[in-house]
C-alpha cells in the first residue's frame, strides 16, 4: 500500500512528468527535458524513492526466503532491512556527489546521478509489480523473482549504456578509474547489503 500510494502521489504531483517517466526506456525525452530542472532534493524522485525502498526490501525478503533460507515475516526484521536498503542507497548517492565536488565535476555527476536515479526508480515500479504477484497470486515465487530480477538488470544495463555513451569521451582516457569506481560504488554497496542480511539472519 505504501508503494502504491507513493506512485499515485508521484503522478499527482506531476502527471506530465510521470507519463514521460513511464516511457523512459527507449525514449530519451524524459532524460533530456527533466535533467535541466533537477534539484539536490527532487520532490518527484523522492516520492518514487519511497516506493523503490519499500518494494526492493519486500523483493529482497522474498528472494532471500526463496533461494537462501526460509523466513517467517517479522515486522521488526523487515523494518531493519528497509532501513539498511534506504541508508545504503542514500549514502551511496551522497558519496558520489561528494566525489563530484572534490574533483570539480559537479555538472557531470549531477547529470549522471539523475540518469541513475531515473532507472532505479523505474526498477522500483517493476519490483512493485513483482511483489503483487509474490503476495497475491499463486505463481511460482522462483519464476517471478527470476523474471523480475532479469528485467531490472536489463533496464539498469540500458541506463548504464546511456550514461557510458553520454560520457564516453571523459571515461575512455580514465578507464582504470572508471573500473575502480564501478567496483567501489556500484558493486560494493550491494555486496555489503547482502552480507548484512546474511549476518543478521545468522
Amino acid at each position: 500500500m505504501i508503494g502504491l500510494f507513493s506512485v499515485v502521489v508521484a503522478k499527482f504531483l506531476n502527471t506530465l512528468r510521470f507519463n514521460d517517466f513511464i516511457y523512459v526506456i527507449g525514449n530519451s525525452r524524459y532524460l533530456k527535458i527533466y535533467s535541466k530542472d533537477q534539484k539536490f532534493i527532487d520532490q518527484f524522485d523522492s516520492v518514487l524513492f519511497i516506493n523503490l525502498s519499500v518494494s526492493l526490501s519486500i523483493f529482497t525478503y522474498f528472494a532471500y526466503s526463496t533461494f537462501v533460507s526460509p523466513l517467517n515475516f517479522e515486522l521488526v526484521s523487515f523494518l531493519k532491512l528497509l532501513f539498511a536498503v534506504s541508508t545504503i542507497i542514500i549514502i551511496k548517492t551522497l558519496l558520489e556527489r561528494l566525489i563530484g565536488s572534490l574533483f570539480e565535476i559537479d555538472s557531470m555527476i549531477d547529470d549522471y546521478l539523475f540518469q541513475k536515479t531515473t532507472f532505479k526508480n523505474y526498477s522500483g515500479l517493476l519490483f512493485f509489480m513483482a511483489n503483487l504477484f509474490l503476495l497475491y497470486t499463486k505463481y511460482s515465487a522462483e519464476i517471478v523473482l527470476i523474471i523480475a530480477f532479469t528485467m531490472v538488470c536489463i533496464i539498469n544495463f540500458v541506463g548504464f549504456l546511456i550514461s557510458y555513451k553520454s560520457y564516453q569521451k571523459s571515461i575512455n582516457p580514465n578507464f582504470f578509474y572508471f573500473i575502480l569506481y564501478l567496483c567501489a560504488l556500484e558493486i560494493g554497496p550491494y555486496i555489503l547489503l547482502y552480507k548484512v542480511i546474511r549476518e543478521y539472519n545468522v
